[in-house]
């Protein structure tokens, strides 16, 4: 049974490549699921890879034509798109919320998110500089300019469903750039309404070419391993990122990678406790826990642990887990059966090795994938989710009594995206912050992603930067131009 909606019935199903909506070779299609109910919402077009040639050669032919393109031009279209995404933020999040699961009132905080990628690149597009100088031996003048870098491969992850779309596309129109862009395959229909609407400002056929399909494998490789590609841009696990990186060395292109997170969440025994456990909150459920920034490994002072246990608890245990269409809703479902499996698993072998379940513990529901808000206590150093991501609605605490510590245990993991920490005291929010081996340090707050600020990570986490002034720059080449006088 197909359940029946206004937002997803004005969705287009189909490829869009060249401009042009069209089905899938041999008119494949691929089932989009609703995690609330585990009911089919709608079939869009399944992908081959001749359709992902298509849709490269397509980018291909547009790169010289667009790069070419009045920085204000490109700017402007940046500009009215995310006009009209504001304008459409209902819609927007009705399709998240359906097709991913996060509650309306958090989908719509993405819808607000994500359009500031487009607001934010659309200043950034008139901003693009190079620079002049005399040569130290005089004689020759140097010039660099930037240049768009080529077409570009995007990949784009389910939990995020728009704004991992417009922090890539936002900074590769403004930089002039042509792109493939395949949406994850739980999630395609909000990607897909972003094609529309792009279309509708005005985009030039080939500038945005988006492909869905059930083989990302079989159809990605080839455009990858294919000269006219530039740049590859992906979010999502490290282990596929590995893969990716490979891939990309036969033509040795520009890559990004916004990969796995572990982060560490530290309390120190002179925290605000009460905004501790509220920053906690945000770090842990933002988006249910299904968030490569989410608090992973909670860190409390032993002094202090038991109070902001009690409150963590006492937060996570009165949040409401239902449909994320129902507005009462908090926490909705997890992506699909396998992620539950994975959390449940998760905390069975917490709890199996000695940690203590204060709130949760369980799936819940007769339908969908849900699992209950849960707190755990004594997680012990030698648990699985210790070096796995969670991503769900799980907060596991330790307890420790040394800053350098907490700080090398923090440290300890092969992943470094985000890291937060609570203290009243500058002189070790300034230690903390320099020691942490993190792309992104929050101090006393639980969410840091910024439109205006550079996302990233180090070690397996990735490399390259998305959003702030740094991000257009994933899109430019510089160039040198040396001239004899």
């Amino acid at each position: 049974m197909v359940a029946s909606s206004a937002a997803v019935d004005g969705v287009a199903k189909q490829l869009f490549i060249g401009g042009q909506w069209r089905d899938a070779a041999e008119g494949r299609t691929l089932v989009v699921d609703n995690p609330a109910t585990g009911q089919e919402l709608a079939r869009v077009a399944d992908a081959s890879p001749a359709d992902g040639m298509a849709a490269l050669t397509a980018a291909a032919d547009a790169q010289k034509e667009w790069a070419r393109t009045d920085p204000r031009e490109r700017g402007e279209l940046l500009r009215k798109a995310f006009e009209l995404i504001t304008q459409r933020a209902d819609l927007f999040a009705e399709l998240m919320t359906l097709e991913m699961g996060k509650p309306l009132a958090e989908a719509k905080g993405e819808v607000t998110y994500g359009g500031e990628f487009f607001r934010w690149f659309s200043e950034e597009a008139v901003r693009i500089s190079g620079r002049y100088s005399v040569a130290p031996s005089g004689g020759t003048r140097l010039l660099t300019m930037k240049q768009p870098v080529g077409p570009t491969v995007m990949i784009t992850p389910w939990n995020f469903p728009l704004a991992m779309g417009t922090r890539k596309i936002g900074p590769a129109i403004a930089a002039g750039c042509t792109m493939v862009v395949k949406p994850a395959a739980e999630t395609p229909l909000t990607m897909l309404a972003l094609a529309q609407l792009l279309e509708e400002v005005g985009l030039p056929a080939g500038v945005l070419n988006v492909i869905t399909t059930s083989a990302s494998g079989e159809v990605m490789e080839p455009i990858i391993r294919d000269p006219r590609t530039r740049k590859l841009t992906f979010t999502g696990s490290t282990a596929v990122g590995r893969k990716l990186i490979e891939q990309s060395a036969q033509q040795v292109l520009r890559v990004s990678m916004e990969l796995g997170g572990n982060a560490p969440f530290i309390v120190f025994e002179d925290a605000d406790i009460d905004a501790a456990v509220e920053g906690a909150m945000l770090a842990k459920m933002r988006n249910i826990g299904e968030a490569c920034t989410a608090a992973n490994r909670l860190y409390v002072h032993a002094s202090v642990a038991d109070e902001f246990a009690d409150k963590m608890a006492a937060k996570m245990g009165g949040l409401v887990v239902a449909d994320g269409m129902d507005p009462d809703s908090q926490v909705g479902p997890l992506i699909n059966q396998k992620a539950i499996d994975k959390v449940d698993a998760l905390v069975r072998d917490a709890v199996d090795r000695g940690a203590q379940v204060v709130t949760g513990g369980s799936t819940t529901g007769e339908a969908g994938f849900f699992y209950e808000p849960t707190v755990l206590t004594n997680l012990p150093a030698d648990a699985d989710m210790v070096r796995e991501e969670i991503f769900g609605p799980v907060a596991a605490i330790q307890t420790f009594t040394d800053e350098d510590e907490v700080v090398a245990k923090a440290n300890d993991t092969e992943y470094g995206l985000a890291s937060y920490f609570f203290t009243r005291d500058f002189s070790r929010a300034i230690r903390v912050a320099e020691a942490l081996d993190y792309g992104m340090v929050g101090v006393n707050q639980g969410i840091i992603s910024n439109p205006a600020a550079p996302f990233g990570g180090v070690k397996a986490s990735g490399f390259g930067r998305e959003g702030g002034f740094e991000g257009i720059d994933e899109y430019l080449e510089d160039k040198y131009v040396g001239i004899k006088l």
